[in-house]
């Protein structure tokens, strides 16, 4: 499954959950991981992300940009630059 994530949303909710669990969750239940080998790690991840609902950090596609209005000229009133204002002294 190819999927565009949003890098922003990604980290802002990694950086809050691990916040959260270092408050909430005891030094000693973090000890089982560093018994376990790499392979068992890289398992155990494999089987959390797998349950990891993606749609919640997708990249937001950019609106399209509307066309400026064209300016309507007004023969009445025409442009004085604001330079030439000040250097009427």
């Amino acid at each position: 499954m190819n999927v565009e994530l949003s890098d922003f949303y990604m980290m802002d909710e990694v950086q809050g959950t691990y916040r959260g669990m270092m408050i909430a969750i005891p030094a000693e239940h973090w000890m089982g991981f560093s018994k376990m080998s790499i392979t068992e790690q890289v398992n155990y991840l494999k089987e959390l992300s797998a349950k990891v609902n993606l749609k919640r950090w997708l990249k937001q596609p950019r609106k399209k940009k509307n066309p400026q209005p064209k300016r309507i000229k007004d023969p009445k009133q025409t442009h004085v630059s604001t330079a030439k204002l000040l250097s009427q002294d």
